[in-house]
């Protein structure tokens, strides 16, 4: 069988080495950081092991609930009645259910008609492929109105994509939107799911599987080369270790490839660098009081320099307040080299105007994560602009999160693309 290496040990890495390993393969993964788990490894924070970055589970997720059948923790799924909210104009307000929109102040009724109307035809809709050509803007206006757009989605998509913010594909935002929309116990109540103990309990258990089935997990093992000879990867260079290898599985960013694998053409190495992403500086607070009774609040203020925040214990109990503050931007942006401690002031400012009641000395703790390559860009028929996932140096197949289009990141796809390349070897 074949010797296989796998960079990167996120879900997706770790979930093409187990179905490697399991079709008896020879399998070593090798990860940069000092844990597995990618964007879904942990930190120790407020007392508790918790997400850097937020995750929560869906109802359409299956390949998250095979694969945690599979490796026998099905039992630590839990799901919880959720809700959203926008704050507009200094308040809150519920977008949790039907009777929602129709209370909202800052559309008339002829556009919250069209908008219910056409979210709900989004959570039916089955095919995306008459989506995939046109950016979210124009799906947006056309079924809901301008009026929609600039008061619910514009300032949104301008704090996430910046530049990019046009050129954003309306298949991509539709999966999001179906995703979420189909997680419903009913018409009026949201549910969605969190692994108990977090992700880190999928993690462990898929790299003490992988490790049950022979094979190796290297930490803190940057890559420096992957070598190829007469057109076939023959081996992986990383610090002061060779690893010869029949087949390469490459799961890091795909704008990093063309500088880890120099064999590669040069028509390749450019549509990789062409992958235009947005980085991402996650501020986690913990807090003495909650901010909220919502799980998830878009905020759409001109005064406010971040589309929302994310109550995750309003998800996941774990006797601690703590909240996600995300800020999406191109790592070009001049906030990207701000200090983490500027970036928790703004943060915990901006969250002490949307809650009155919140003094300085409710905020206990803080931390950061920053990502360069976050969140890719994925415009109109993005598909037709990515590299084969089989690259031209035979033995050597590379994916990120990219290749999901159009659904977005999760670890449901992350196992579903991984055990695609480990079966395709």
């Amino acid at each position: 069988m074949a010797r296989v290496v796998i960079l990167g040990a996120g879900i997706m890495g770790l979930a093409a080495a187990l179905r490697a390993a399991q079709l008896g393969h020879h399998v070593d993964v090798l990860e940069v950081d000092s844990r597995a788990g990618g964007m879904a490894a942990h930190l120790d924070f407020a007392g508790v092991s918790i997400e850097r970055f937020y995750h929560f589970v869906c109802r359409s997720d299956a390949m998250t609930f095979a694969i945690m059948d599979e490796l026998g923790i099905s039992d630590r799924m839990r799901w919880v009645p959720t809700s959203l909210a926008y704050y507009i104009d200094g308040r809150l307000h519920d977008w949790s259910t039907p009777l929602s929109l129709l209370k909202f102040p800052h559309l008339d009724l002829i556009s919250k008609f069209r908008y219910g109307l056409q979210m709900f035809l989004a959570t039916r809709r089955r095919n995306w492929s008459d989506l995939d050509a046109l950016p979210v803007r124009t799906w947006i206006e056309r079924g809901s109105g301008r009026r929609v757009y600039e008061t619910l989605w514009r300032r949104l998509l301008e704090l996430k994509f910046f530049e990019f913010s046009e050129d954003v594909s309306a298949a991509w935002i539709w999966t999001r939107l179906k995703r979420v929309g189909t997680s419903r116990r009913s018409l009026f109540q949201e549910e969605l799911g969190y692994i108990e103990g977090g992700s880190e309990t999928l993690v462990t258990a898929l790299c003490t599987a992988v490790e049950q089935l022979g094979g190796r997990i290297h930490l803190s093992r940057p890559v420096q080369l992957v070598e190829a000879k007469n057109g076939r990867v023959i081996a992986v260079h990383a610090g002061d270790r060779i690893f010869p290898a029949d087949a390469v599985i490459s799961t890091v960013p795909a704008p990093l490839l063309p500088e880890l694998v120099p064999d590669l053409p040069d028509d390749t190495k450019a549509a990789y660098r062409a992958i235009r992403n947005i980085g991402v500086v996650c501020v986690m607070l913990h807090l003495r009081q909650r901010v909220s009774p919502y799980f998830w609040v878009n905020i759409v203020d001109p005064t406010i320099e971040i589309p929302g925040f994310i109550e995750f214990t309003n998800l996941r109990p774990v006797g601690a307040n703590i909240v996600y503050v995300p800020y999406y931007m191109p790592v070009t942006h001049e906030k990207w080299q701000w200090s983490n401690e500027r970036f928790v002031q703004e943060a915990f400012g901006y969250l002490r105007q949307v809650n009155s009641t919140l003094r300085e000395t409710d905020l206990l703790d803080s931390s950061i994560g920053r990502l360069r390559y976050a969140q890719p860009v994925c415009g109109p028929r993005f598909l037709e602009t990515l590299p084969k996932v089989q690259t031209p140096i035979a033995g050597l197949q590379a994916a990120d999160t990219c290749y999901y289009y159009p659904e977005d990141r999760g670890i449901s796809e992350s196992v579903r693309f991984g055990r695609l390349m480990a079966e395709a070897l």
